[in-house]
């Protein structure tokens, strides 16, 4: 089976501060860095870091092109990358706190300018039962998800950054919802409904240090996994390194509780590491940091 990442490709500046600014206020960072990021390049790198076999579906500007070759080196298929002449790489400014905790900025640049065209080539190739990958960083989601359900493919629908319109527009064609604690209750508002009627038929919430909780909302059926004790310096990307670890256990075949236990491992090892996409674990140190945890 194969995972299609039809996600974002961000230039990430970090710059640890003491604080996060308020209002007219400038604060000095002790440090700034940069790497590859945007929500669809960390759950493409983790998908691959977990075994996958990846396709991502993005654009980058000439000076971005770079951000491919580090996705080749995590794995990932870059051939539907597209270069964009009209626009730069998208990028985030990432502000971070000596607790681990960030704010973010974000610019989509050429997350923006993906053509139909292009997604359709891209899953051409899919077949029924690969997944297809979505967030709320670039355009194409809708027409992506609706062909991906014509040819059989599972969509997995990261609705973030939270976007009311761009939720109404994709959810009926979503077989699994993954959000935070937050982004679940803002999409069950948005619909109107609780969020255990949410009409997806999986939804999965992640909630930070606390873990993460697995629905089968046909069924009833839920799984909760807790997670570790770790000391973080970066959150940045914890979300992303749980998706695409999900989804690329699923994508192998594994139970439902065996992937909710590496997603979140993965998550939790990934912050205490500084950076985003370079910062994702494979799946050996993964499994190899659950038998650390329970020896």
């Amino acid at each position: 089976m194969a995972i299609y990442n039809l996600g974002s490709i961000n230039i990430d500046w970090f710059y640890k501060v003491p604080h996060f600014p308020v209002a007219g206020e400038t604060v000095a960072a002790g440090a700034c860095d940069s790497g590859l990021g945007g929500k669809g390049a960390n759950q493409s790198v983790a998908a691959a870091r977990a075994g996958a076999s990846v396709h991502h579906l993005g654009a980058v500007g000439s000076e971005g092109v770079w951000t491919t070759e580090r996705l080749k080196a995590a794995g990932v298929d870059v051939t539907h990358v597209a270069i964009e002449m009209a626009a730069p790489t998208g990028h985030a400014l990432i502000f971070i706190e000596p607790d681990g905790e960030n704010r973010i900025v974000i610019y989509p640049g050429t997350n923006r300018l993906i053509a139909d065209g292009d997604v359709k080539a891209a899953l051409a190739p899919a077949r029924a039962g690969d997944t297809l990958m979505l967030q709320n960083e670039t355009n194409c989601q809708v027409a992506a998800a609706r062909l991906a359900r014509l040819r059989g493919m599972r969509v997995v629908y990261s609705a973030a950054p939270f976007d009311v319109a761009a939720v109404r527009e994709v959810i009926e064609d979503v077989d699994l919802l993954a959000v935070n604690a937050i982004e679940a209750e803002q999409v069950a508002e948005a619909l109107g409904v609780a969020i255990t009627d949410l009409p997806v038929p999986e939804l999965l919430i992640t909630r930070g240090s606390k873990g993460a909780t697995w629905h089968d909302l046909a069924t009833g059926e839920t799984l909760t996994v807790t997670a570790p004790k770790v000391t973080p310096v970066d959150t940045t990307g914890a979300g992303d390194t749980f998706a695409g670890f999900f989804c690329a256990s699923r994508d192998q075949g594994l139970p439902v509780a065996e992937c909710l236990e590496l997603a979140v491992a993965a998550a939790s090892l990934k912050v205490t590491r500084e950076g985003t996409a370079d910062a994702i674990p494979t799946m050996a140190e993964t499994r190899a940091f659950i038998a650390e945890l329970a020896g």
